[in-house]
């Protein structure tokens, strides 16, 4: 077991490019040609990103921030890695960032400010849909999910 995870630790690496871990650099992700580059999933961490791809439903890029923006634990902007981000527009022809962050006070806070960054460059950026899920009873949903469903009803 020791030898395994010591295998692991010496072939692992970030991807310099979207921060997700992969043996080969950049990781398999970005090296695929199928997959859309100018559509770029914004994450705050690689098990985001594995969440995602296990639904098979997104073939764009990813980015992962590393975390979420928090005054209480001492990290800003700077500490998320937004200028690799918005490195990545130009040479990648991004034409949407879409932002997949949690919907808690520190989700809703890192994706505002990314937008606020992201908004001179002239990038659609969108957000994940909230609300009611698949399967979902309304008499055990939270008054927040149920608000978020009810403002982003859409015509049927």
């Amino acid at each position: 077991m020791r030898a395994a995870l010591e295998a692991v630790a010496a072939t692992v690496r970030d991807c310099p490019v979207c921060g997700n871990v992969d043996t080969q650099t950049p990781c398999g992700i970005c090296a695929d040609s199928r997959r859309d580059p100018s559509v770029v999933c914004v994450v705050r961490d690689v098990a985001d990103l594995w969440a995602l791809e296990r639904g098979g439903a997104f073939r764009g890029r990813y980015h992962v921030l590393g975390g979420l923006l928090s005054a209480l634990d001492g990290i800003g902007p700077d500490d998320l890695g937004l200028d690799r981000l918005e490195a990545r527009l130009g040479p990648e022809a991004v034409r949407e960032v879409i932002l997949a962050l949690p919907a808690t006070v520190e989700g809703q806070t890192t994706a505002h400010v990314v937008a606020d960054r992201l908004e001179p460059r002239g990038v659609l950026v969108s957000g994940l849909a909230q609300g009611v899920p698949v399967g979902g009873e309304l008499e055990y949903l939270d008054d927040g999910t149920l608000s978020a469903a009810l403002a982003a009803r859409r015509p049927v």
